[in-house]
């Protein structure tokens, strides 16, 4: 096999459990699928949606004619670019840049707020050692060959926080980093965990800065998004992996919303999972989120909001509409994170009623 040498400028955080370095070897021939890595070449200069997340957890700007790694995978996003992995990807062929990640696809939707997709070059697949098969020099990249295992069960647990939100940029990750700093500063060992979504280590990365003592997202499990997948064994493998550390708690993040293409719904109805959760932050825009949400729980799951925050706490009027009409606690994680860590706490560590052993 033929390989091409050449340095990258970028190496995009959607790549970033391959470790690789910026010298790079290539090969025409492209696996298309979610996972393996290519390497792109920058075609547009954009002045919104212009910057990226490194494989270090830098967010830089970048524009035209720069190579750029990053992991081929879907997007599904609300709020933000939407597209696929092609069917086939060869050298020469334009795709898209999905997301802050790097994630490589087409686009098949882009969204006004953001203008056009930064469009790509392909190069062809980034390659790398293959210490396995000792007739093969080189395999062709991809972020699974690097993951977590993933667990089919999950029958212990320390107790696990969950944060949710009515859709996509309600303050979900505000949230739960603030939970994480006050429970910390109570002494408490946190670990945290984002389970959807689309790849981006930013989420987990404020985590621990704020003091968890360990973190992990989906892409550590081998996904570049959670989208169309059977996403429950990443999520326990997750969990399983994060236990592992001994924290006395877990916060799991849910990326994207309730309902959505991300797969927040099939892990909220896993009794496994639940059987595990102690309390349940809600973050959401408005009173109709609100109300919808707290009939999705009644309805739908077997745990209750125990929280409500986000912007409809911006302020009182949002806070005694929830407490006084849908009976559910809500305080604002900005304005008064203390108050939210003592409300988490209070609830978390409060001894369990007995439950039904999970069959």
């Amino acid at each position: 096999m033929g390989l091409i040498e050449l340095k990258a400028d970028i190496i995009a955080s959607s790549s970033a459990s391959v470790k690789l370095n910026h010298q790079l070897k290539l090969a025409p021939n492209i696996v298309a699928e979610e996972g393996y890595v290519i390497a792109v070449k920058t075609l547009d200069t954009k002045d919104r949606y212009n910057q990226i997340e490194t494989s270090t957890a830098e967010i830089i700007p970048y524009g035209k004619d720069q190579i750029l790694v990053g992991a081929l995978g879907e997007r599904q996003a609300l709020r933000g670019y939407s597209g696929i992995v092609p069917r086939s990807v060869k050298r020469g062929d334009v795709l898209h840049i999905l997301n802050m990640g790097g994630i490589i696809g087409f686009c098949q939707s882009p969204h006004p707020d953001y203008g056009p997709a930064m469009r790509v070059e392909v190069l062809g697949a980034v390659m790398i050692p293959d210490t396995h098969d000792v007739g093969a020099v080189y395999k062709h990249a991809c972020i699974q060959d690097f993951a977590i295992d993933w667990e089919y069960t999950l029958t212990e647990s320390v107790p696990l926080i969950a944060v949710t939100g009515t859709c996509m940029n309600v303050g979900k990750t505000m949230a739960a980093t603030k939970i994480v700093q006050q429970l910390s500063a109570k002494g408490h060992k946190v670990a945290a965990a984002k389970l959807t979504g689309a790849s981006l280590m930013r989420d987990t990365r404020e985590m621990t800065e704020n003091g968890a003592i360990a973190s992990a997202h989906f892409g550590m499990a081998g996904l570049v998004s959670t989208t169309g997948k059977n996403i429950l064994p990443m999520a326990k493998g997750l969990i399983t992996y994060l236990n592992g550390f001994d924290p006395d708690v877990i916060i799991l993040e849910f990326g994207d919303g309730i309902i959505g293409a991300y797969g927040v719904d099939s892990l909220l109805m896993d009794k496994e999972i639940m059987q595990f959760a102690r309390t349940h932050i809600v973050a959401a825009q408005d009173f109709m989120g609100c109300w919808s949400a707290d009939h999705f729980f009644r309805k739908r799951y077997t745990s209750a909001i125990s929280i409500i925050t986000g912007p409809v706490t911006d302020n009182l009027v949002g806070i005694q509409f929830i407490q006084n009409t849908l009976g559910i606690r809500a305080v604002n994680a900005v304005a008064d994170p203390e108050k939210l860590g003592d409300m988490v706490a209070e609830i978390t560590f409060a001894t369990p009623t007995k439950k039904e052993p999970f069959i």
